[in-house]
């Protein structure tokens, strides 16, 4: 039964393995290079190294003494990771809105080209849905021009809304920011313009396993009154999201920004290499 049952979990884990090798190939040819799909492919590329190597490196785990340090910093990392995760899961839905929001602000998140990706396309959905509900509430698209986007996201981002029959006069766009941060300060610094301040009651718009992060960057920036409209994230992106945001949760927690510590330097380093792997 225990020979059974270790053949099942085996297989198991060869069809996974394979599955989630054909998922990195996927990724490669049809998104952008980012964080979430370089943690992919080395989840990937790990997985696939012990199952080919398994027994060697099974019997290396259990019997030498560099090999159970390294096995028991795999098992801990791993449950802390999962953790971490479990956690970007559930926090997304904590802060829902009252409805006496007076501005709800929609965070950047890419273009292809001139047209919001999909995870942005979700966002935007988001709120239009919100905005219709809530006629007198003024609606911020908020994102800068990246290398490889043809237009600013806040611009893009509020000819989509606009297009899906918003009027135009609700809209606003904000162009100039680059991170989560600088969407909530340049924003404020916008609505300000519509006589609106740190202590309106505002809503933003992000993915759910991003809106726990987006929060507090949102109280950093002065809002005494946030809430949360957490959107959907696509299928084919929930891995990369997910897993790439509870590495930023853990590094927030440490550093509170995304705009410098060790981490910076990489994401610099990835954000120069979208322009060759851009699809």
């Amino acid at each position: 039964m225990m020979k059974f049952a270790s053949k099942m979990f085996q297989m198991l884990f060869y069809c996974l393995t394979a599955a989630l090798v054909v998922y990195s190939i996927g990724l490669a040819v049809t998104t952008n290079f980012n964080m979430g799909n370089l943690m992919v492919w080395l989840l990937a590329a790990a997985m696939t190294v012990y199952a080919i190597w398994q027994k060697s490196l099974h019997q290396w785990f259990h019997t030498t003494t560099l090999g159970r340090v390294v096995w028991w910093g795999l098992v801990i990392g791993g449950i802390v990771y999962a953790l971490l995760v479990g956690f970007v899961a559930v926090s997304g839905y904590a802060n829902p809105p009252t409805g006496q929001e007076k501005a709800i602000i929609v965070l950047g998140a890419g273009l292809r080209r001139d047209k919001p990706s999909t995870l942005l396309r979700f966002r935007l959905d988001k709120a239009y849905e919100y905005a219709v509900a809530h006629p007198d509430v003024l609606v911020v698209t908020s994102g800068g021009q990246g290398r490889d986007e043809w237009v600013p996201e806040g611009q893009a981002m509020r000819d989509y809304l606009i297009e899906k029959g918003l009027d135009p006069e609700r809209v606003i766009a904000e162009n100039a920011s680059t991170s989560t941060e600088e969407n909530f300060a340049f924003s404020l610094e916008l609505m300000r313009q519509y006589g609106l301040d740190e202590n309106t009651p505002i809503a933003y718009v992000s993915n759910a396993f991003h809106c726990y992060r987006a929060g507090r960057y949102a109280q950093r920036a002065g809002f005494a009154t946030v809430t949360s409209l957490p959107a959907a994230t696509p299928w084919r992106s929930v891995l990369p999201c997910y897993l790439r945001e509870a590495l930023a949760l853990a590094y927030y927690w440490v550093f509170k920004t995304s705009s410098s510590g060790p981490m910076h330097a990489l994401v610099g380093f990835l954000d120069l290499n979208k322009r060759f792997f851009y699809k």
